[in-house]
């Protein structure tokens, strides 16, 4: 989740397309950048950093086909997707924004729910630093909070009442 640069690599980040500019931009003009954004898989008791989120392609959603139904995932377990986003001040970095999406996974018959709508407003309610953390339930608000005390103590630290209000059990 920290801000290194990559050698040789460009950094991942939305084009936004708009009709109102009235000139040519160059490459990366008017992009969002997504390299202080990091998806959170809360699953089967644990919590980690999955970067495989970001399309879709996190551990649990590899090799599952996606149904907008509940209703065809009968069998399956909740997995959650915390969007985790870091900002920065005079002081240094801190967790600025967190939202939680759900998802339901069924590997036995490789079915999975998830609106990914709802998962893409989410993500952008964190990169706005919003904090959406109420569906989870106890355990999963302690898994996050020690997976982001454990990631970065002064990030932490530093990090607005409103996240540490939000995770308390």
């Amino acid at each position: 989740m920290d801000n290194k640069e990559q050698v040789g690599k460009k950094p991942i980040a939305l084009n936004i397309v708009s009709g109102k500019s009235k000139h040519k931009m160059g490459f990366g003009a008017g992009s969002i950048d997504l390299n202080n954004i990091s998806p959170v898989i809360i699953d089967r008791g644990e919590a980690v950093i999955d970067i495989g989120a970001m399309h879709a392609k996190s551990k649990p959603e590899r090799r599952i086909r996606f149904t907008p139904n509940r209703e065809e995932v009968p069998n399956g377990r909740q997995v959650w997707i915390v969007w985790v986003a870091v900002d920065r001040n005079e002081d240094g970095q801190f967790y600025g924004g967190a939202t939680a999406s759900e998802m339901w996974i069924d590997e036995e018959e490789r079915r999975g729910w998830k609106i990914l709508a709802d998962h893409v407003n989410r993500m952008d309610a964190a990169l706005k630093r919003k904090f959406m953390l109420d569906e989870l339930g106890p355990e999963e608000k302690t898994l996050l909070k020690n997976l982001l005390v454990s990631h970065n103590e002064q990030w932490w630290e530093d990090s607005p009442d409103e996240l540490k209000k939000a995770l308390e059990v």
